[in-house]
């Protein structure tokens, strides 16, 4: 059998209410040389025989069960590890494609073969036409907030199966798994910036785990000790030294004054939570925030 063009991985725990949509678009997608990897974790509600259902209507979909519950990230390497396709992509089970997006990412992929890995980008620099970046392209495009696509969801990336690979997969840190993968790929492999409008829906609800980041200010922060940790001596920057300083300069000062300013948006007591996960003492970070 040859294998599809794009393996599209879903994983799921308990999204009965949505997987049938999510499955839905990417059947009514224009692009239909694809496999749909749907990866159950444990389910207690019909999201099983849910999935089982369109599998049994349509052979492009492949339904696994987990014995155990994996989590998040570990449950999308499981995930990977069942895909054909010359390229993966991932729609959680409760977002859905529109009509072209697998289109328009395949052709961007394409557009540039060197490339390993694509990410939308729809910021008031988003290009008109796809354009390649290479790594130290990226990183400077991020972190100078011209392209800040390192901070897109799954939903937003196609890789080359064998580029996810070839990285080992996601490492499994919750909530940040996206950003840190992103990082790991770009500094390894050319970038192509596909131009977003409105390809596909992500939901925004309250049984999302994402959801603790509009209620405990430790979990955006940690995308922040992230950035840091990446452009760091010791990290994977693809910057040169005197750029890596500059930026890394940068992100210490945005860091400490979100510690100064959660003081006043959270309590003391979060800003102490902060300043702990930051490993930084009250002086460094006043010197940091006003260098």
């Amino acid at each position: 059998m040859t294998p599809p063009k794009i393996s599209i991985l879903t994983t799921v725990y308990n999204r009965e209410k949505y997987l049938g949509e999510c499955i839905e678009s990417v059947q009514k997608g224009r692009f239909q040389d694809y496999e749909h990897i749907i990866v159950d974790d444990g389910s207690t509600d019909d999201s099983v025989a849910i999935a089982h259902a369109y599998a049994a209507e349509d052979p492009r979909i492949r339904v696994y069960q987990n014995e155990t519950n994996l989590g998040d990230y570990p449950n999308r390497n499981q995930a990977a590890s069942y895909a054909r396709g010359t390229y993966i992509k991932y729609l959680d089970a409760d977002d859905m494609h529109g009509r072209f997006m697998v289109d328009m990412m395949i052709d961007a992929m394409e557009m540039y073969p060197e490339a390993g890995f694509a990410l939308f980008d729809y910021g008031p620099n988003k290009p008109l036409f796809p354009i390649l970046l290479q790594p130290a392209e990226a990183y400077e495009a991020h972190y100078t907030g011209k392209h800040p696509v390192f901070s897109r969801s799954p939903i937003n990336a196609i890789m080359k199966r064998e580029v996810f690979e070839a990285v080992g997969g996601f490492t499994g840190k919750r909530m940040v798994g996206d950003f840190e993968m992103w990082h790991i790929l770009g500094a390894k492999y050319p970038l192509v910036l596909i131009s977003g409008g409105a390809p596909g829906m992500y939901r925004v609800h309250e049984e999302q785990e994402m959801s603790l980041h509009r209620v405990d200010p430790i979990w955006a922060f940690k995308y922040q000790l992230l950035s840091l940790d990446f452009l760091s001596a010791g990290g994977v920057s693809p910057l040169d030294e005197n750029r890596r300083l500059q930026l890394l300069k940068e992100a210490k000062r945005k860091l400490a004054r979100t510690i100064l300013y959660a003081i006043k948006r959270h309590g003391i007591k979060d800003a102490f939570r902060l300043k702990k996960a930051s490993k930084s003492s009250w002086s460094s970070i006043i010197k940091d925030a006003f260098q």
